[in-house]
């Protein structure tokens, strides 16, 4: 599991513990009552109980709960040179979240290198910059594996416009952005959304309202003054995305019939859930669920944030909805 701060971090393990289980409250009489004599969708769904399977499937976020983590380069405002910024739209242009998944299954399932997997995905897609450069560089890396391998994506396309690239793992946002911002650095993979709250948070202060969206055009729109005063200049975004997600089994999908959340909503009664301890509590996770799609949560079971317990307890049929992260190389 990556330690990004941020929009992910509020799924992060909480210090204080909570109730380990929450019960969903039928309505009372009065409520039935109000709702008049139409059925309501609650009413008319069907108990969706848990399916055991060894296959996890994300449901389709199509109300953007979620903020827009995609990928997209980060890079110095001085170095940011038309050959750098073509060789890195390049390779924006080649991911999508299936791929992230899959360079992901690569290192931490398979147990290959980041090095290696990074160099066959761009030997495998052609990937080649379209422009000629000059000089040195450096591509600093979060200390997460999804995070490296992307790093050295960007340093084998860059190597190929003619530049010396060195692969530096950094470690957290909050020690590889002032070396971006200082030059130290040139490049990082960035996600969107979470940068643009911590460059939102820095200029404007801790309690700033959040400017990030679902929308991953509004999301770089946000940003971009931010990113100028910061001296920082983002590529063109990825279709990428490594976010928080809600998952289950290819089971329970072609049980009910549900390939997104509103579909889960619209076609199941009252349903388990399992995830980090303060899930219960959070706008992102399952007050989101509820609020925004509607989704009734007959009891919670407190397990990891998109960690082996939550996704085993997928697998094995102990809950029916489980909150991971989108690009997880164990994710079908």
């Amino acid at each position: 599991m990556h330690t990004r701060s941020g929009l992910l971090a509020a799924v992060a393990i909480s210090a204080v513990a909570l109730a380990g289980c929450t019960t969903y409250q039928e309505p009372s009489a009065s409520d039935s009552m109000s709702a008049g004599t139409t059925e309501s969708a609650s009413m008319q769904a069907q108990a969706c109980t848990p399916v055991a399977g060894d296959t996890l499937v994300v449901l389709a976020d199509d109300m953007n709960l979620q903020l827009s983590d995609n990928v997209v380069p980060a890079v110095n405002a001085d170095s940011a040179t038309d050959p750098v910024m073509a060789a890195l739209d390049v390779v924006s242009a080649a991911l999508d979240t299936p791929t992230l998944i899959q360079l992901n299954k690569s290192v931490d399932v398979e147990r290959q290198t980041s090095a290696d997997v990074a160099a066959q995905f761009v030997s495998d897609n052609g990937l080649t910059a379209p422009q000629s450069g000059t000089g040195d560089l450096v591509v600093g890396t979060a200390n997460f594996s999804e995070n490296i391998t992307l790093g050295e994506i960007y340093a084998a396309v860059l190597r190929d416009a003619g530049y010396t690239v060195e692969v530096r793992t950094i470690g957290s946002r909050e020690t590889y952005m002032p070396a971006l911002q200082s030059g130290e650095i040139d490049i990082v993979p960035e996600y969107a959304a979470t940068a643009t709250e911590y460059l939102n948070k820095a200029i404007n202060g801790a309690d700033a309202a959040t400017i990030a969206s679902g929308d991953i055009d509004t999301t770089m729109a946000a940003v971009a003054p931010l990113a100028e005063q910061s001296g920082i200049v983002f590529g063109t975004a990825s279709a990428a995305q490594d976010q928080n997600a809600f998952a289950t089994t290819q089971g329970f999908v072609d049980a009910y019939g549900v390939t997104t959340l509103s579909e889960l909503a619209a076609t199941c009664g009252p349903i388990i859930l399992g995830g980090p301890a303060e899930c219960p509590e959070r706008a992102f996770c399952q007050v989101g669920l509820e609020d925004t799609y509607g989704i009734k949560i007959d009891s919670f079971l407190s397990l990891d944030a998109g960690g082996p317990l939550t996704k085993t307890a997928i697998t094995d049929g102990d809950v029916a909805l489980g909150l991971v992260f989108s690009s997880d190389g164990a994710l079908g």
